[in-house]
């Protein structure tokens, strides 16, 4: 879509500026607004450095590097938008690779600014607020980071998805009557998934699945064979090889993941060549969700410490929190800032001196549920 300019009449900037900013000191002079949209885009320059200083872009690829290009021949270097679903982010990427400074701003900030007029557009309010320095930009780590971040969400996907097809197989062996899962703790364990697959391969005999018990099973052969006797329905367990099958595909997917997060962590400069100091002893035994590679000594070896020392943190934990955070500390100014990102500082809900609430702001992040 090629590049139009603004049909609907606006006002200058001075006739446009609201009164609370005629003591306010330019803060940003180079600066612009754009307000992101799933088909088009629109962008705002300061006056002066285009004629008209409002146009409009489309969405495609070569929209976006027009876009850029324009910001960058207007003489902007820094430019604000709002947080609009996805769509923000490959005009940002595209933007960042052209060397300007992107802001990512929050819309729920952005309402809270009073003096807007109703005939302002949208992109013209984001370039006025950011030219006086009003708006406070949304945490976004490096490039790199954000790779890592991409691969992690989409591993803790794989694990959400693999972890429904168990709970659709088991709901299919519940209605055969095999109540498996009252003798097993785990259905997806060794023992569990020897005797699904037993199940799936043709085996109905309930004591020769129940033979194929870890010895580590509590149970007895004889209770695990009476959970086995059933109604052995062929509806039911096409369900069951179905959702078997999904599983097995999660699981592919998620060693494929591992590939790539290793591959992506080795990519990462060291902080430190030692090796990390001995794993604490856990009571908990290895999940089985834990990768097949070194995690630990690939994230000790990136960030110098060994956050798992840490208790209630393992090596996944720590990957979501750093991937989430990056390695640089100090994109947060303060201890305080961060517990904010986070979500875990208490709320400040009072009138009239008198205390109203405090509970935590309901967000969802990643790094703090890890």
């Amino acid at each position: 879509m090629k590049a139009k300019v603004i049909q609907k009449p606006q006002r200058s900037s001075k006739e446009s500026l609201p009164a609370e900013f005629a003591h306010l000191e330019h803060i940003n002079l180079h600066a612009a607004g754009i307000d992101v949209g799933s088909a088009e885009h629109w962008v705002c320059v300061p006056d002066g450095r285009a004629e008209p200083n409002i146009r409009r872009f489309g969405c495609f690829t070569p929209d976006l590097t027009a876009m850029a290009e324009w910001l960058v021949s207007c003489g902007v270097t820094t430019v604000a938008m709002e947080s609009t679903g996805v769509y923000w982010i490959p005009v940002f990427q595209i933007l960042e690779s052209n060397g300007l400074e992107v802001k990512l701003v929050n819309a729920h900030h952005l309402k809270t600014v009073p003096g807007r007029k109703s005939d302002v557009l949208d992109c013209q309010w984001l370039q006025k607020l950011h030219t006086y320095g009003l708006l406070a930009g949304s945490f976004r780590p490096d490039d790199q980071v954000c790779v890592l971040r991409s691969y992690v969400r989409q591993r803790e996907r794989l694990i959400q998805g693999a972890a429904l097809h168990i709970q659709r197989l088991q709901h299919a062996l519940i209605q055969m009557n095999l109540q498996l899962h009252k003798v097993i703790s785990d259905i997806s364990g060794i023992t569990g998934m020897a005797i699904i697959r037993a199940i799936v391969a043709g085996e109905r005999n309930p004591h020769t699945l129940a033979a194929l018990k870890d010895h580590r099973i509590r149970s007895s052969e004889q209770e695990i064979a009476k959970a086995l006797t059933g109604n052995y329905r062929c509806e039911l367990l096409f369900v069951v090889q179905q959702e078997l099958t999904l599983y097995d595909l999660h699981q592919q997917q998620i060693s494929a993941c591992d590939a790539q997060i290793e591959q992506c962590l080795s990519g990462f400069d060291a902080k430190t060549e030692q090796a990390p100091p001995p794993a604490r002893i856990r009571r908990r035994k290895t999940t089985q969700n834990a990768p097949a590679f070194d995690l630990r000594g690939h994230l000790h070896r990136i960030s110098g410490l060994d956050f798992t020392q840490i208790n209630g943190l393992d090596a996944l934990s720590v990957q979501t929190i750093l991937s989430e955070v990056g390695l640089d500390p100090t994109r947060f100014p303060s201890v305080k800032h961060f517990c904010s990102w986070l979500g875990l500082c208490p709320g400040t809900r009072i009138t009239g001196g008198k205390p109203l609430g405090s509970q935590t702001r309901r967000v969802v992040n990643r790094a703090a549920n890890a």
